[in-house]
């Protein structure tokens, strides 16, 4: 089940010069241990040189039927789980005012976002930046350069290419983790959660246990001290429903 969304760029506005704000990627170091905790610290940039028209998101869910013999319907529906959130993206580049190679390194920018960084691969944990796409209040969940296909379109007598459409993929880094081992005797295993824009604690309290009164429990899980200052991007820890104290029971 696929429920793909298309934001059009209005485009032309009227708005004052001063309004315009570029759209860019933000490229973050991968988390040191491996993991898919919260990203390290900010590596760079790739700006884009004009805005871009649409953006088309994705978000897909698992389900599975078992086959029912002779019977003349199929067997109900069982969910078995989501795919990550997709954005795809196109980027304009145009050095035909130069007539420069500033084409062929944005290009090759995006390029490197498939590759590893070298902090991780020097700590032996090889993984390309993780990316986060900026629009004025618009922010996207953290996430990896599934593919990047150039298209180059006009090239200099020599043969540089100065203008490229770039179609950029970027898969969402899912911030949740399996049970844990029900023999294992441990506590139920906590869901992890990758802060986007828009998060709050008490939104999120509100999604997990019905109540958004318990916000206190996540901040005290995560050792928070200012719930109203969550950077986006970070990796929140929710406890299970039967950790809750009692008498709270999400109601």
């Amino acid at each position: 089940m696929s429920g793909p969304v298309t934001f059009t760029s209005a485009g032309g506005g009227g708005g004052a010069p001063s309004s315009l704000q570029r759209a860019y990627l933000e490229l973050r170091e991968p988390p040191a241990d491996g993991s898919t905790a919260q990203p390290g610290g900010p590596i760079g940039q790739i700006h884009f040189q004009f805005n871009p028209k649409e953006l088309s998101l994705s978000k897909n869910a698992k389900w599975k039927r078992d086959a029912q013999r002779n019977a003349k319907k199929s067997g109900p529906p069982e969910f078995t789980g989501s795919d990550p959130a997709k954005l795809t993206l196109e980027m304009f580049f145009d050095a035909t005012d130069k007539m420069d190679d500033k084409v062929v390194k944005n290009v090759e920018k995006l390029f490197n976002c498939c590759v590893p960084t070298d902090a991780s691969r020097a700590a032996k944990k090889g993984s390309p930046p993780w990316v986060i796409f900026h629009w004025g209040p618009m922010t996207s969940f953290p996430s990896y350069v599934a593919s990047v296909t150039a298209k180059y379109t006009l090239f200099t007598p020599s043969g540089t290419p100065v203008r490229a459409v770039c179609t950029v993929n970027l898969e969402e880094i899912s911030g949740e983790q399996g049970g844990q081992n029900p023999t294992s005797g441990s506590r139920t295993a906590r869901r992890a959660h990758i802060v986007t824009a828009g998060d709050t604690l008490q939104s999120l309290s509100y999604r997990t246990y019905g109540n958004a009164n318990l916000w206190r429990v996540i901040a005290e899980a995560n050792e928070i001290t200012d719930p109203m200052r969550i950077p986006v991007g970070t990796r929140l820890l929710v406890p299970a429903a039967d950790e809750l104290p009692d008498g709270d029971n999400g109601q």
